[in-house]
């Protein structure tokens, strides 16, 4: 369940700016916060049924934005192939390619 959690909790980091604000609350308050459904409900006014349909329709939608645009598996695989180059390296080495990928991401 916890890596469920930070799969979601994942994808809204990625995609939750295409998200209503009413579901991007709602999910953060249900995977960030860990809030129940019926604490969400409590505090928003609404049904605990209500609550759930919004997380679920929210959540069903960052599914379908990752199937199509594919972006935390990217992610993941660039993370994966620099863990791989950095593993042969000193730590100074590490130290001197972090800096060089942090200095290209501010020129971008």
């Amino acid at each position: 369940m916890a890596s469920k959690n930070l799969s979601v909790s994942s994808l809204l980091d990625l995609y939750g700016g295409m998200l209503t604000n009413k579901q991007r609350s709602f999910l953060e308050y249900y995977y960030n916060d860990d809030l129940s459904l019926a604490e969400i409900a409590q505090n928003e006014g609404i049904t605990r049924q209500g609550v759930y349909d919004i997380v679920k329709r929210a959540t069903d939608q960052l599914k379908s934005y990752e199937e199509k645009l594919k972006l935390s598996e990217r992610f993941e695989k660039i993370y994966d192939e620099a863990q791989a180059i950095l593993d042969g390296h000193s730590a100074d080495e590490k130290a001197r390619s972090i800096q060089k990928i942090c200095y290209l991401e501010t020129e971008a």
